[in-house]
């Protein structure tokens, strides 16, 4: 594919500056781009690049101060923002999957849409309803009554659980399992655990992205939810019941425990981990490798563990930094107040 600067610009929105005539046909990051590339610039720790790249064509903000001659300039005011647009409209890829493959599986019992495609040793069970235009990878299955909403696509080796329900336009990457048995036992009382049965369900609302190998874990009673755009990175663990909010971010590594509500438009960075039954208020941000042990109420930033104000926990963290200076300032008067007790006569 190639296209022009000027096509470029006008669906960005963005000023050019330099040689109009110009096409390109491929993008890359700015460290790696070729004579024909388009690449971006907009956070600072990038900026040594700027002298040795080989990009045709960047990104800038307004005010970069343009010192090359050798490169053309689109100055728009988010650079980041307007790269991905132009990925998602001129480089989107084409997961090319057509038709159903003979060794694919459909039950006479399941409804299926129009347009459907399915890979190889796909397993349709019975009751399942596939809406139009679904694309579903080699070797997923589906068991009893599962339900997936148009447009949706599932990579290779998913296995979604009975009863469950996928929206429209969902993403499901490789080896997600969805609807496996919460973690639910209870000891006897001779103190052996005995399976709690999980007869609930897992609903993922429209627009929600399933990063690699997580897994989101059927309610004992009820539906475990993640709610519309929600975006879930790779191995990532959501227990039963959980709720999730819309627009909700969650990075890798992240547990969230049972029966815990978290609200929308949150973000969870990398290895944050939440107890169960305790709710998270809407705009809340935790960040990398906090330990969330009771409910947090109002929006804001969050860190630690356990998870505190963020001012808080710097606070804390700037305290625990000067420790060894302030044992040894205490050890210090701690000898000084034994000399005058001596000096003084106490019987301490």
């Amino acid at each position: 594919m190639s296209f022009t600067i000027k096509e470029v610009a006008k669906f960005v929105g963005g000023k050019i500056s330099g040689d109009e005539s110009i096409s390109i046909s491929k993008v890359a990051r700015i460290e790696e781009a070729q004579k024909g590339d388009l690449t971006f610039l907009y956070h600072p720790s990038y900026h040594e690049y700027f002298p040795s790249t080989k990009a045709s064509v960047i990104l800038v903000k307004p005010d970069f101060k343009k010192t090359r001659d050798d490169i053309t300039y689109i100055e728009v005011d988010s650079p980041d923002k307007a790269f991905g647009n132009i990925i998602m409209k001129y480089f989107t890829p084409d997961f090319k999957l057509t038709g159903i493959n003979d060794t694919a599986f459909i039950h006479k019992d399941a409804s299926m849409g129009k347009g459907v495609n399915l890979g190889m040793n796909v397993v349709i069970s019975a009751g399942c309803i596939i809406g139009n235009s679904v694309k579903i990878f080699h070797n997923t299955v589906l068991l009893e009554n599962v339900e997936v909403g148009n447009d949706t696509i599932m990579f290779q080796n998913v296995s979604i659980r009975e009863d469950c329900k996928i929206g429209e336009r969902v993403i499901i990457h490789s080896g997600v399992v969805i609807g496996s048995d919460g973690f639910g036992f209870n000891p006897d009382e001779k103190g052996v655990y005995q399976k709690i049965q999980q007869i609930g369900n897992v609903i993922i609302e429209d627009d929600v992205e399933v990063g690699a190998n997580t897994t989101i874990d059927r309610a004992s009673v009820g539906s475990t939810i993640i709610g519309r755009r929600t975006k879930i990175d790779n191995l990532v663990q959501i227990a039963h019941n959980v709720s999730i909010g819309e627009d909700t971010v969650i990075s890798g590594q992240c547990g969230i425990s049972g029966s815990t509500k978290i609200g929308s438009n949150c973000i969870l960075a990398g290895q944050v981990g939440i107890a169960g039954h305790i709710k998270i208020a809407d705009n809340v941000i935790l960040l990398g490798r906090s330990g969330v042990a009771k409910s947090i109420t109002a929006a804001g930033y969050y860190f630690g563990a356990p998870a505190k104000e963020i001012k808080i926990a710097y606070r804390i963290e700037a305290h625990i930094k000067n420790l060894p200076a302030s044992i040894g300032r205490i050890t210090k008067i701690e000898k000084e107040i034994k000399k005058l007790k001596e000096q003084f006569g106490s019987k301490q």
